[in-house]
């Protein structure tokens, strides 16, 4: 019985150790992950793409309420900067390292860097901002044209 308890207690021992070098390791991969995807994102103008997006929808909130004071909407545009940026990475974080190396992250930020890459990062936010006017325009289209065959359908 005490050779087992021993046994059990060496098991422990090891289990723990390689718990702990794991999870260190694992650490230290994410925070390096981490940074890759911060400079991929900058890189690529995702960045900047999540600044006008935010940008934008204080604009719209702000023709909506013509009440609020410029201060107003200057710190809430200061603080969302900041803040919603630093929420959106974390919950990005998880799904680029579910479906990306950080291999592939340096080879994309390596072509973010190229003068393609520079050009193509430097539209991706009017190129965005284009595709959503373009995106509702095209969901309107198919919301009348769902309407429409519903009620030929007799719905």
């Amino acid at each position: 019985m005490k050779n087992i308890s021993n046994t059990l207690k060496r098991l422990f021992f090891v289990t723990a150790l390689l718990l702990s070098s794991t999870m260190v390791s694992f650490g230290q991969d994410s925070n390096s992950y981490k940074t890759s995807l911060k400079e991929m994102m900058d890189a690529s103008g995702s960045a900047a793409t999540y600044k006008v997006a935010i940008v934008q929808t204080i604009k719209m909130l702000k023709s909506q309420k013509n009440d609020v004071p410029e201060s107003v909407w200057q710190d809430f545009e200061a603080t969302f900067l900041k803040s919603a940026q630093d929420e959106l990475f974390d919950l990005l974080l998880p799904i680029y390292q579910k479906n990306l190396t950080e291999a592939d992250l340096k080879a994309i930020t390596a072509f973010y860097h190229t003068p393609s890459g520079k050009k193509l990062a430097e539209k991706t936010p009017f190129i965005m901002q284009d595709s959503m006017q373009a995106g509702q325009q095209w969901g309107m289209k198919l919301g009348e044209e769902f309407t429409k065959k519903l009620q030929e359908k007799g719905y």
